[in-house]
């Protein structure tokens, strides 16, 4: 089914082959609820509780393919989730640090994650608006919820020749990539609309 699901992300334009290869590797049915294990590797969202949900295979390949990730890059992910973008991102051996609001779906994916042999570098309780300073500047940074506008702390984050890649906008996303060009020049492109769940920030 992993095969089959791989093939198809394949026609839709993902030509990266590492990342192709980590989509096939990763057993997305684990990070499902049991009731939706069915559905696991159709390229489809479902919920995973707390109002987030898992992404569809696709957005989570298009995503990692903008990422351009190499062997040993520090990556940090915004919104983990389920784990399931976490554990594609370490397939590509990637060191990856995750930050997760949502304190039971934070709790409960560390745990599986573990569980499923994944070593994060760190996986924290946080405010993906603030990013990591204290391990920055990253390789990456992948924003896996919908923001209404760019944090400057992710983009402040970036070495230079770093990519982040964020879905801007309110009800749908653009799905924006930002390539830091020097300490205060960066490229953006946008590459088409996508859905995702609300980026939330901590107001306290």
């Amino acid at each position: 089914m992993r095969n089959k699901l791989t093939k198809l992300i394949a026609t839709k334009g993902i030509k990266d082959e590492a990342v192709l290869n980590a989509i096939k590797k990763v057993p997305r049915h684990l990070f499902l609820d049991s009731s939706f294990e069915d559905h696991a590797y159709q390229d489809k969202a479902f919920p995973i509780g707390a109002s987030q949900t898992i992404s569809q295979p696709y957005t989570v390949a298009f995503q990692t393919e903008l990422l351009q990730v190499k062997p040993n890059a520090s990556i940090l992910e915004i919104g983990t989730g389920s784990g399931y973008q976490t554990a594609v991102l370490l397939e590509l051996k990637a060191k990856v640090y995750t930050i997760e609001r949502q304190q039971g779906l934070f709790k409960k994916t560390k745990l599986l994650l573990g569980k499923m042999g994944y070593r994060p570098k760190k996986v924290i309780f946080g405010d993906g608006y603030k990013g990591l300073s204290e391990a920055a500047p990253f390789d990456g940074i992948i924003v896996t919820a919908g923001a209404p506008s760019v944090p400057k702390a992710l983009l402040s984050q970036l070495k230079i020749g770093g990519r982040l890649v964020i879905p801007v906008g309110s009800v749908e996303q653009i799905m924006t990539l930002y390539l830091r060009k020097s300490e205060k020049e960066f490229e953006k492109q946008e590459l088409g609309l996508f859905r995702f769940v609300p980026m939330l920030e901590d107001k306290n």
